[in-house]
């Protein structure tokens, strides 16, 4: 897919997808990413995209004219261009997917006060937040959106299944991970992923995936796609039971 991203600011952006699996995958050609100057579709000496608002106030707003030719020169007709705003519909890894999908984004980085409510209301297909917070630009939501998207192209992670194991990919957090050593500062690693026995961890994955998501981000339980017993751990969990509750079944069962 292709990715355009408009800025003020090239500088903050282009660095950060030079590196890592962004990198990667834009050297092997798996993503088509760009980035694009505002300033080059302003008119005049100065190159002017800003000005201050009718009915005064502070700040400054992004002029309609650059934004409107800017626009028009990267739209196709596959294109859905968004602008990252604070006002936009909140980003998630739902939402990545969608994008993923597409053939063409072209990612619109406000600033100051925002842009002319013009822009907003006839020239944009829709408005996107990665949270509930104020940035000084949308830089850092573009790069947010174009990783999530960019490691969800076939062969960006190298691995195929990776992911459909990353966090939400099932509604789900997912399950705690551990490397060596085995024991650090009289920590230890959970004896059942260290048992080679590979259905057992498999099943203690899903089992840790779903009490993570209990206990930090017990919402996101309502949605999720779980399966008969992926929703009787739930069910437990509502009536008091421990992950130590379905691990003694687990390894009653295998022996």
């Amino acid at each position: 897919m292709r990715v355009d991203i408009v800025t003020l600011f090239p500088g903050m952006v282009e660095p950060a997808l030079a590196d890592s699996i962004v990198g990667r995958a834009r050297e092997r050609g798996l993503v088509d990413l760009r980035v694009h100057n505002l300033r080059d579709w302003a008119a005049g000496k100065h190159r002017v995209t800003d000005d201050t608002p009718f009915g005064g106030g502070g700040g400054m707003i992004m002029k309609p004219e650059p934004l409107a030719a800017c626009i028009e020169a990267l739209r196709g007709p596959e294109s859905r261009v968004v602008l990252l705003d604070p006002a936009g519909r909140r980003f998630t890894q739902e939402v990545a997917r969608e994008y993923a999908s597409r053939p063409h984004l072209v990612l619109l980085c406000g600033r100051y006060e925002g842009v002319d409510e013009r822009v907003r209301e006839h020239l944009v297909d829709e408005e996107l937040s990665i949270g509930d917070y104020v940035l000084s630009g949308g830089e850092a939501a573009a790069l947010v959106v174009a990783e999530a998207v960019t490691r969800l192209q076939p062969g960006a992670l190298g691995d195929a299944g990776a992911p459909t194991r990353d966090s939400f990919s099932r509604g789900l957090l997912e399950h705690p991970h551990y490397t060596r050593p085995e024991v650090f500062q009289g920590w230890g690693v959970p004896d059942v992923l260290r048992s080679g026995d590979h259905a057992l961890i498999e099943r203690w994955k899903r089992l840790m995936a779903v009490w993570r998501t209990w206990q930090r981000r017990r919402e996101l339980l309502e949605t999720a796609d779980l399966s008969p017993e992926e929703q009787k751990w739930v069910d437990g969990f509502r009536q008091g039971r421990t992950p130590d509750d379905y691990l003694a079944q687990g390894r009653a069962t295998h022996e």
